[in-house]
């Protein structure tokens, strides 16, 4: 009989993030993991004593000491190894994992000069109240300080290689079709442009946080003490944690702007996405080479000419995980039957899967942009052999031209579409028709000195907006050429 994995001790990851990509995507595990919760708890049990005294909220109790506000703010600070295991302990008996966050800190109280006071550890508070606080310090963390610097960096290695391309001739293809050429430059500045817009809206997001009771009335505030003005207190300490208070709650925080950040970074996501699956085509149509060194690996397991563009399909894969993990976030979290149903318990504690995939899948293109060498022989090759995309630049001198009352320019787009249509045109055979159609000489001429290369436009120099963006006018750190 087969052994059994699940026996193996240290434990065996049951996720990829967990195994085999761990390392790319670690940095979360400080901000959206079990243990990134507890010590987000511990930060909002222990701020709030600190705030409840400190407004002298409850009368009659003394303010804190410095080195007790020192001892408070060290519970979470240390809150490590040990303390995770403590805490799992104190779990199994209570089998609450908030009511085992406050038994902790009691424990820490014990024995010190704040014993007396270890009662206002959660006193008022409903779990939900510090729940929403630590999943709102996590989530911001885990997107401000993590989620989105990968995100920018990107958008910095794509700006850059814009910008090196940026007059780098390319055959355009509408319908997969052979199209008016532009750049890759400018190809590519369009996506740094979608990113960066999204990279604006992100951080502007609010993180809305609520403390009000158990169905958000403040009830049991209000009768404990009447006077005191609990929603100033409740505002203040949102406030006091960086978060945006919410007013008007019922037991849960509505959880509507996670679901706002959760959109924006999934569409992010699926811009991500059609870039590395356009990139994956040009890899396709040879306009980049692939260098094995930066990409790592073998390349095919069978064919040793190949280097399979694996960073794009990893990250196309990871995108399209993380994106159907994000919309299910947003659609579940919310709604909560009358005041309080526990669906976002469990659903929260899957953020982390949703932005580790997307983080992952960011690492994976910062690895193929890098390994990536333009070829433009093989774009002015293309070029070359799609002479009929001149067709429009000839059909719309000619409107133009009969528009303003020249004679003998009937039927221009009829005339390049019988000469152009399903069949190849040469260089030669081009010129050919440009002279025969009897055009004004400085028109005949511009034409005749067009090619499919120089036919892009105002492709080069639209790159340079992206010298007017705040996050795409950054450099990255790529080695694309």
């Amino acid at each position: 009989m087969a052994h059994s994995f699940a026996d193996i001790t240290p434990p065996i990851a049951l996720t990829p993030l967990d195994g085999r990509y761990r390392s790319q995507v670690a940095p979360l595990v400080d901000h959206l993991s079990e243990a990134a919760l507890n010590r987000a708890r511990l930060v909002v049990e222990t701020e709030w004593v600190i705030h409840l005294l400190d407004r002298e909220a409850i009368p009659g109790l003394r303010t804190l000491t410095e080195d007790e506000r020192t001892l408070l703010r060290s519970i979470p600070e240390e809150f490590g190894a040990e303390g995770i295991a403590e805490h799992a302990e104190i779990e199994r008996e209570t089998v609450h994992d908030v009511k085992a966050v406050e038994y902790y800190i009691k424990r820490r109280l014990a024995g010190t000069s704040l014993e007396p006071l270890a009662e206002i550890v959660h006193i008022y508070c409903t779990s939900e109240d510090v729940n929403n606080l630590s999943y709102a310090l996590m989530v911001r963390g885990a997107v401000h300080d993590v989620w989105l610097p990968a995100y920018e960096a990107v958008i910095g290695d794509l700006a850059q290689l814009a910008r090196d391309t940026a007059e780098v001739p390319m055959l355009s293809r509408t319908h997969g079709q052979p199209a008016t050429p532009t750049t890759l430059g400018k190809e590519l500045a369009v996506f740094v442009h979608r990113l960066s817009r999204q990279a604006r809206r992100i951080p502007a997001n609010q993180i809305l946080g609520k403390i009000n009771g158990a169905t958000g009335t403040y009830a049991a505030h209000a009768i404990s003490v009447p006077g005191t003005d609990w929603e100033e207190v409740s505002r203040s300490f949102v406030e006091h944690l960086g978060l945006t208070w919410n007013p008007l709650t019922t037991q849960i925080e509505s959880h509507d702007w996670q679901a706002e950040i959760y959109a924006d970074v999934a569409r992010a996501g699926r811009i991500l996405h059609n870039l590395a699956t356009d990139v994956w085509t040009y890899i396709s149509q040879g306009y980049f080479r692939q260098r094995l060194s930066a990409q790592g690996g073998t390349g095919s397991s069978t064919m040793p000419h190949k280097v399979n563009p694996i960073r794009f399909e990893n990250a196309e894969a990871n995108l399209e995980i993380s994106g159907a993990l994000l919309d299910s976030l947003s659609q579940t979290l919310v709604t909560s039957r009358l005041q309080r149903d526990l669906t976002d318990s469990t659903t929260q504690r899957n953020i982390g899967t949703a932005l580790g995939h997307s983080l992952l899948a960011i690492a994976n293109l910062r690895k193929g942009l890098a390994g990536l060498d333009v070829d433009p022989d093989a774009m002015a090759a293309d070029l070359e052999g799609n002479w009929e995309v001149l067709g429009e630049a000839v059909q719309s001198i000619m409107r133009t031209l009969g528009v303003q009352g020249t004679t003998g320019m009937d039927n221009p787009y009829e005339r390049l579409k019988e000469l152009t249509r399903g069949h190849r045109v040469t260089g030669e055979g081009m010129r050919e028709f440009i002279e025969g159609l009897g055009l004004p000489d400085a028109e005949r001429d511009r034409l005749l000195a067009l090619s499919p290369a120089t036919y892009t436009g105002y492709a080069a120099r639209l790159v340079g907006h992206l010298d007017e963006d705040p996050v795409g006018g950054g450099t990255g750190g790529s080695t694309a050429s």
